[in-house]
């Protein structure tokens, strides 16, 4: 972590349908905020259409000390890709429904509260990877959760009760694929019910896939669970609520900073990264990117704040 500059001139990227709060509103409380504290806010919102272009397209032509994600994963992971390998940071004010990257840092899931980032902070210099060529900041994964992400993103209930009925219905009949890995320390094949590409530790469902893992270290884990008889669920469930994923017969960590998934007898896979499903060509090659985006984190111990400066 390193001390940063005073942070002025902001920009905040709002995703009007993530959340439930009245983005109106949250314009006013992020423009009260900035203004209490001597910071100047400005706003870009998306609408789904070249998002990333015209973001980046932006960030050419104003400056500004700080990009600010308000919404959910995909706006975060949007804001991320536009940022990476850039000096400016990345701030977080989580408005989804999961949010994990934002967790992971240790971020307030208050927006008042993730507000504090615009001037008590400290920046984390973070890994992000490339998997397939997409960008992913946070985690991606191939299997079971694969399938229930892209099942949940065509659906048109939104929330932690509309996974878990899809995840039930989907357990029912679904078939593990069979994978071949190959990292630049070793080699795997075998049937998995999921694979998950790692560069954090838990899914916006606070599901701990990866309990070791750190954002910083210039590598990845592949966390696999194999095919496990429905006795086993129970047990796997608790490990991975309670941070004991490696606790359990069925689990697996491979970790390198380069690897190369095939899925025999198949030319493209349903893949899920950072909470968006995708097809991707076979094989998908995976890589890290250290130490490629700046991000602005809470402080340890945080301090009441000086009167402001304006």
């Amino acid at each position: 972590m390193t001390a940063p500059v005073q942070l002025r001139s902001l920009l905040f990227v709002l995703n009007p349908i993530s959340g439930d709060i009245d983005k109106a509103d949250l314009e006013g409380t992020i423009r009260s905020y900035c203004h209490e504290r001597g910071r100047q806010a400005a706003f870009f919102h998306t609408t789904g259409d070249n998002d990333l272009e015209r973001l980046r397209e932006h960030l050419q032509h104003v400056a500004y000390d700080a990009v600010f994600a308000a919404g959910g994963d995909g706006t975060v992971s949007l804001v991320a890709e536009a940022l990476v390998e850039g000096e400016l940071p990345l701030g977080i004010i989580p408005l989804g429904s999961g949010n994990g990257l934002s967790k992971d840092l240790g971020i307030p899931q208050q927006v008042e509260e993730a507000l504090r980032l615009t001037w008590d902070f400290e920046v984390l210099t973070m890994d992000t990877i490339r998997v397939g060529g997409k960008f992913s900041a946070h985690l991606a994964d191939l299997g079971f959760n694969a399938l229930v992400v892209e099942r949940f993103d065509q659906g048109d209930v939104r929330g932690p009760g509309a996974y878990i009925r899809i995840a039930t219905q989907e357990f029912i009949n679904f078939e593990p694929e069979h994978y071949h890995i190959k990292t630049d320390l070793e080699e795997w094949e075998g049937p998995a019910f999921m694979l998950t590409i790692a560069n954090a530790n838990t899914f916006g469902s606070n599901v701990v896939i990866n309990p070791e893992g750190e954002l910083d270290d210039g590598q990845f884990e592949i966390c696999l669970i194999d095919p496990f008889p429905n006795a086993a669920a129970p047990g796997i469930l608790y490990n991975l609520y309670t941070s004991g994923f490696d606790n359990s017969a069925y689990t697996r960590r491979l970790c390198c900073s380069r690897a190369t998934i095939t899925v025999p007898g198949k030319d493209n896979v349903l893949v899920q990264i950072d909470g968006e499903p995708m097809r991707l060509p076979t094989p998908v090659e995976v890589e890290i990117l250290p130490q490629s985006l700046r991000v602005l984190t809470p402080k340890a111990q945080n301090q009441e704040p000086a009167p402001p400066t304006k």
